[in-house]
């Protein structure tokens, strides 16, 4: 099947709105004949049932925790962008645009994120007038900082809870049209298999997670926004429960998975403290607004450190390396991700790491505090103000902005960082690549959609800070309630979808002889055993850093362990009950898949872009010695990955890259 990615013809700029001009509409009357299925419910998922059923039509929303206002967009810190240009700093949509195209790498579609960039200031207006609390300025007005890859200030935030904060505000939106009984909730389901008739998605299989029954779901379009696939490393930054099973079940029915190998390593988070740790902390990239980065310039400093004898505050400033400043002038500790992430990775390779396991490198806010401090001390016109009083300001201003983010590192790590520097290490975060989808947002599939991060379409390689409740935000309030009307226009006499069929025999047959499997099986090691070994070889050889044998074990490596699995696993408890090791042994069955799918996609990918580094595709000399190196010859495409039973024998499709508005140059931040 050959990829359209169905873009509308003409100039980038007019490409939106003139496509919004000519789809079909369906008319509010027969809007109420329609049923959709929206499964997960964070940011893309809640956004996009709320205003699919204010459009009208009805709409079945699948949460497999007990309340959509768990999802995990309810982690997300730092904030969202939007090109409005508050400050004055030049910021535009172009600019959006451009920054966003460059950050990843240049292996996004161009039409998709213009688009994104076209659509980021409504959320925020949609996002004020639902009552999102976000931070304002002296004078009343919207408040903006700087994330990382960017030299404008864009992102709203709401302190260090802005994920939060936007979900309550769909959480909200989604409430009314539960109460009008246009979206019928569904807490604590897991949806489990897509169900296709005549090619049609038409829809799921989902298990209830209190009673253990299977359930079967019936609609004229399916929409998937379930979130990425971080959690195949096992430590991530993810919560515990997010997982790939839906996007993945598409997958082997037909939808095209994209770039499996673009994964952001976020490079602030609290660092691993050791081997009986399930899941990783956070620490959101606003805090390199104000935070400096630095190691010991010296190794026996860094030694020292590591072993307890020194601290931080014992080594000298002239004895101090801002490897990110002294590196990267132009954009100092505000580089992009995978710039950030890499060059901390270099340093604690190199030795010069400051915790106990030598994974760690500091995050100092003494010289923001001291900043803060003498700016406020004149504002209240205090002279000969004292070191500490200058402290206490500064302190209040740096709390005021962070507060939250402070008060979580200090209750894990049990150290001050208002007074000793934090300790940051990169851990995995984000999934750029997910289910290939057209300018629509349809999968290879007709009538399935997917949104927010479990689709592939705006972030390329890499995924600049705050982009992603933009994503979810966009695809949901504002680009699918448009696209997915141009396709229902079809189906406004087909009438109700009946779930007594052989489509839907099948389906729920396939799913429950695999829970059958699993609660018959009589092997001796649990769920945990298995991802743990995954995530080990997937951090190990497929993480930060990729080469061609490491990534050629990976791919036996995993296959071995899936072979294991399926012998030895065991799954205490009954089907018919609450039973989160089953739960968790769906999941992890299908990140053994995955996981092989991603370490042969780094493998096909021969060129560093982004989140994907591989060692053998680095420059040798010049400016940019030792950073990565592109190659836009061979690889400006889209990987899109078509399912041919086991992994190894994945199919790939290519969608070539067109680059007419953007230059395709070095992405240099120095």
């Amino acid at each position: 099947m050959a990829l359209d990615s169905k873009v509308p013809e003409g100039p980038i700029k007019d490409k939106w709105t003139d496509y919004k001009n000519h789809i079909d509409l369906v008319n509010p009357a027969n809007k109420r004949n329609i049923d959709i299925i929206v499964v997960g419910t964070g940011l893309a998922g809640g956004s996009a049932a709320a205003t699919l059923a204010e459009l009208g039509y009805n709409v079945k929303a699948f949460a497999y925790q007990d309340s959509p206002r768990r999802a995990h967009s309810i982690a997300a810190q730092g904030g969202i962008n939007a090109a409005k240009n508050f400050q004055g700093d030049g910021d535009s949509n172009y600019r959006l645009f451009y920054d966003t195209v460059k950050g990843g790498d240049y292996r996004s579609r161009e039409a998709n994120v213009h688009r994104l960039a076209e659509v980021s200031g409504n959320i925020i207006d949609q996002c004020v007038a639902q009552g999102v609390p976000f931070a304002r300025d002296y004078g009343g007005l919207l408040d903006n900082r700087s994330f990382g890859g960017v030299l404008v200030s864009r992102t709203f935030y709401a302190k260090g809870q802005t994920g939060q904060q936007l979900l309550l505000g769909a959480y909200s939106a989604m409430n009314r049209q539960i109460a009008r009984g246009k979206i019928e909730m569904f807490n604590r389901h897991e949806m489990l298999d897509v169900v296709k008739i005549g090619g049609k998605a038409r829809g799921i299989i989902a298990r209830n997670l209190i009673t253990g029954e299977i359930e079967r779901h019936s609609a004229h379009a399916v929409v998937i926004a379930t979130g990425g696939y971080g959690n195949v490393y096992f430590l991530s930054t993810n919560a515990m429960g997010s997982n790939a099973t839906a996007a993945w079940k598409i997958h082997k029915k037909g939808a095209y998975f994209a770039n499996p190998c673009y994964t952001q390593i976020h490079p602030t988070c609290i660092p691993r403290s050791g081997d009986y740790q399930s899941k990783l902390t956070l620490m959101s990239e606003s805090l390199r607004n104000d935070g400096r980065i630095w190691v010991p310039a010296k190794l026996e400093d860094a030694k020292a450190i590591q072993q307890g004898k020194l601290k931080p505050t014992d080594i000298a400033e002239a004895d101090r390396d801002y490897y990110l400043e002294r590196r990267y002038p132009a954009f100092g500790n505000l580089v992009p991700r995978d710039v950030a992430s890499r060059a901390a990775k270099e340093r604690c390779d190199a030795g010069y790491g400051v915790n106990a396991t030598g994974e760690a490198v500091y995050l100092d806010f003494t010289f923001a505090i001291e900043r803060y401090g003498k700016e406020q001390a004149k504002i209240h016109g205090i002279k000969d103000a004292t070191p500490a009083k200058i402290y206490e300001l500064g302190q209040a201003i740096v709390e005021a902005k962070y507060g939250n983010l402070f008060q979580m590192y200090e209750k894990i790590v049990d150290e001050n960082p208002y007074k000793t520097p934090m300790m940051i290490y990169p851990a995995t975060h984000y999934t750029m690549g997910g289910i290939w989808v057209d300018y629509n947002l349809m999968t290879t599939v007709e009538g399935l959609y997917c949104i927010g991060e479990a689709n592939f379409s705006d972030h390329g390689a890499n995924r600049l800070g705050a982009s992603a409740l933009m994503q979810g935000l966009a695809d949901g309030y504002f680009v699918l309630p448009y696209t997915i009307g141009d396709y229902l226009s079809h189906d406004i006499r087909t009438g109700k979808i009946p779930t007594n069929t052989p489509e839907f025999d099948e389906v729920e047959k396939e799913v429950k002889d695999r829970i059958d499997f699993f609660i018959n099986n009589k092997g001796t090691k649990s769920v945990d055993y298995f991802h743990k070994k995954l995530g080990k070889v997937m951090w190990d050889k497929v993480g930060m850093s990729r080469n061609e044998k490491g990534l050629t074990e990976a791919m036996a490596e995993i296959k071995a362990i899936r072979e294991e699995f399926w012998k030895e696993v065991k799954v205490p408890g009954s089907a018919n009950e609450m039973n989160v090791e089953l739960e968790k042994a769906g999941r992890v069955a299908d990140f053994l898949e995955l996981g092989e799918l991603f370490a042969k996609d780094a493998l096909v990918r021969r060129e560093s872009c982004g989140g994907h580094f591989r060692e053998e595709s680095v420059e040798l000399d010049g400016e940019q010695k030792g950073e990565a190196k592109r190659d836009d010859v061979n690889f400006a495409f889209v990987s899109a990955w078509e399912y041919k039973g086991e992994p190894a024998d994945a199919v790939l499709h290519k969608e070539e890259l067109e680059f007419k508005d953007i230059e395709l140059k070095q992405r240099s931040y120095k």
